[in-house]
């Protein structure tokens, strides 16, 4: 089990760190001045490919997270109410990662209009979750 949990933790934090740079990469699509075509290509291209791969690593994420709960039993039973805040929050978080996809598909079609303000508020959403999630694994408040 402890392999599992180990593996787990890496491909989460492998996961986050895609979402924590992908909105910073968004917000200087939004900073690019009109007329640089080739910046906002080579950001849209490092988006893009960050999108994917973050995409990648969620799966194991998600799948670990799903053995350690299903296949060892963590968190089922009375008086685990914390794991079933932390399940909702991992779906903020793959609605958050899908909204990033959103977001990118809005920048490749020219129509995000958005400042960079917004897109640093953004940035800021998956801080949020992750210590959400780490608050409830760790603390286990209810």
């Amino acid at each position: 089990m402890l392999w599992i949990k180990a593996f787990h933790i890496v491909f989460v934090a492998s996961w986050f760190a895609g979402l924590f740079y992908l909105p910073r990469i968004f917000v200087n699509l939004a900073m690019v001045p009109p007329a640089s075509v080739a910046e906002r290509e080579r950001l849209l291209l490092m988006s893009r490919k960050l999108y994917r791969f973050t995409g990648i690593l969620a799966v194991p994420a998600i799948a670990f997270g799903l053995w350690l709960w299903l296949g060892y039993g963590i968190g089922r039973g009375l008086g685990n109410g914390w794991m079933h805040a932390k399940l909702f929050v991992v779906l903020l978080v793959v609605g958050y990662h899908h909204a990033c996809g959103a977001l990118l598909r809005r920048f490749e079609r020219g129509e995000s209009r958005r400042g960079h303000v917004w897109y640093r508020w953004f940035n800021e959403a998956p801080v949020l979750l992750l210590l959400a999630a780490v608050v409830l694994v760790v603390v286990k408040p209810f």
